[in-house]
């Protein structure tokens, strides 16, 4: 179930976004998240599960999870896709046992839903990151304080 959400996830962004077909091919692996549910209230969370691609072909299958506290309310659906652009990223990712996305993501998918053209910024980062899809009456899906742990069957 998890590998049909994740091409279907896939197939949408290559429709919508053009761009990131090329990403897509340029990059090491990438990890989909074909759809992450986000709520708060004051404290808030997301969860979601996908599976991490390399050479199109799914490897390992994920979960994502993030809390946050502050002055929030609401909830959102989106679906997110991360770009490890280096073998050292990709590799840094398989190996940790709980990894954590930072502010040091670089988004190639901009907050009004266009796609960003790679530039040197971008093409220099080892993970990049495509949030899209969203759905709901929550503001601020960013992917820092995010963790992703890999499923063990």
């Amino acid at each position: 179930m998890i590998d049909a959400r994740v091409e279907a996830t896939l197939n949408e962004m290559y429709r919508q976004f053009p761009n990131t077909r090329q990403l897509a091919q340029k990059s090491n692996g990438m990890l989909v998240m074909p759809l992450v549910t986000e709520a708060g209230l004051g404290f808030g969370g997301a969860y979601g599960r996908g599976a991490l691609r390399v050479n199109d072909v799914t490897v390992d299958y994920y979960s994502v999870t993030k809390a946050s506290g502050g002055l929030q309310i609401g909830a959102q659906q989106y679906a997110h896709v991360l770009f490890f652009m280096t073998d050292e990223a990709l590799t840094s990712f398989r190996r940790s046992p709980g990894w954590a996305a930072g502010a040091d993501l670089e988004y190639v998918i901009s907050d009004i839903g266009e796609s960003v053209e790679a530039d040197t910024t971008t093409a220099m980062a080892p993970v990049l990151a495509a949030v899209f899809g969203r759905a709901g009456l929550r503001l601020g899906a960013t992917l820092e304080g995010t963790k992703y742990t890999r499923i063990i069957p």
